[in-house]
């Protein structure tokens, strides 16, 4: 039998606490609040990592081939042998799709209003799925190579602008010798929330662009390639460099895009401090109630020791006694912090700026392994702190011990 937890259960059990109550309420609630806490900082920072990196990576996808002279302009560049590049791609460990595209900027004129471009011309091979999530008017175009297609798809924020509004017409003039001008028709309106792209991004069929270059219709200004998880994108562009050698250009989304995951890196460190400072608003919390615990049951300690138990053995008394408290704690904080986290998950009830945050609403991850790891990583931080307080009872001297009241 484990005396030591024996001892414990009793003295919970009994709930003999005569000055410690309001003191072991309040560690139960720091454990509590501390952990809910750390439980939606979680959730919404790796929420809102996610949610941009989707709404990225959904745009340009994880990786692009394009042609090694290509620069970072608007105007994309032949990548030649597209075919057998594709074809490379798709046999190779980890890719889940490849599709091709060319982009061209260009100029919007209304009657009021004017506006510069970027169309991205995409072809039949196209994956429309991202662009179905963010969706609010009208349909996503199909394109195919045997008719051209004049249908495109803009953002709310481009269509707001310039006055437009589902099932209409405008002309685009691109810059060149001599200058172009393209009728298109509006079949489809979207809403990423980020602003990079909503403000200049416009989708169209690729043949236009083809046509404009003097392209064929086979030919490509790159290729896009997705991946099965974002965890493996340095492994395969890395596989992808050495295949492909030094005649095209393979840029990852993060290469495309520093700025913005820099600074999704910088929300780890936010994390970071705030569980830093959670564990130890919680630990010292904690600490407190194990002193006046070992305060309150001073003559129990002084009839054990007189009774031959360890030093080690009735510090085990306590840490069990404070290990009851932080699960205790720690029940309540799972309950509240999961609880507002779904809530917000289904109703997003709490809104963002999405001029500001990329969205308009804070995004939850529920992550059910980062629960389990935080939940452990408390309890094991909370009692490996409290191991050193507990020594104070080896310099409780018996005599005195059973004589304190």
């Amino acid at each position: 039998m484990n005396l030591s937890l024996f001892i414990a259960r009793r003295i919970i059990g009994k709930n003999q606490y005569r000055f410690s109550k309001p003191v072991i309420r309040i560690a139960i609630t720091a454990i509590a609040l501390s952990l809910t806490v750390m439980l939606l900082s979680v959730s919404i920072i790796k929420g809102f990592q996610q949610e941009i990196r989707n709404k990225v990576i959904g745009f340009s996808s994880h990786i692009q081939v394009s042609d090694v002279n290509s620069d970072y302009s608007y105007e994309s560049k032949l990548l030649n042998h597209s075919d057998s590049l594709k074809k490379v791609l798709l046999h190779t460990n980890g890719i889940k799709h490849v599709q091709g595209f060319a982009t061209k900027a260009g100029i919007i004129k209304t009657s009021q209003d004017i506006q510069g471009v970027i169309l991205k011309g995409v072809s039949y091979d196209f994956d429309s799925s991202f662009l179905k999530t963010i969706l609010v008017e009208g349909l996503i175009p199909t394109y195919n190579l045997n008719q051209k297609s004049n249908d495109i798809l803009i953002s709310k924020k481009l269509a707001n602008s310039l006055k437009l509004k589902l099932n209409d017409q405008l002309q685009m003039y691109f810059i060149q010798q001599p200058v172009r001008v393209r009728k298109f028709k509006i079949v489809g309106i979207f809403d990423s929330g980020v602003a990079e792209f909503d403000q200049r991004l416009v989708i169209g069929d690729i043949q236009h662009i083809q046509k404009l270059n003097q392209w064929t219709s086979k030919d490509v200004g790159g290729l896009e390639v997705q991946l099965h998880t974002f965890n493996n994108l340095e492994s395969v562009s890395q596989t992808l460099y050495y295949q492909m050698g030094i005649d095209v250009l393979i840029k990852t989304v993060i290469d495309n895009n520093p700025q913005l995951f820099d600074w999704l890196e910088l929300q780890d460190l936010n994390v970071k401090v705030i569980l830093f400072l959670m564990i130890i608003v919680g630990a010292i919390n904690m600490i407190t109630a194990l002193f006046i615990l070992i305060l309150e049951q001073t003559s129990l300690i002084g009839t054990l020791k007189a009774l031959g138990s360890t030093n080690w053995m009735i510090r085990k008394i306590f840490l069990y006694h404070s290990a009851y408290l932080i699960i205790k704690g720690m029940f309540i904080g799972n309950v509240i912090g999961l609880s507002l986290a779904f809530l917000q998950k289904k109703y997003q009830w709490l809104e963002l700026d999405a001029a500001t945050y990329y969205m308009s609403f804070i995004p939850i991850d529920i992550n059910f392994i980062n629960i389990l790891l935080l939940n452990i990583g408390t309890l094991a931080l909370c009692m490996f702190i409290l191991v050193a307080p507990s020594y104070l009872i080896s310099q409780i001297q018996p005599i005195k011990a059973i004589q304190f009241d």
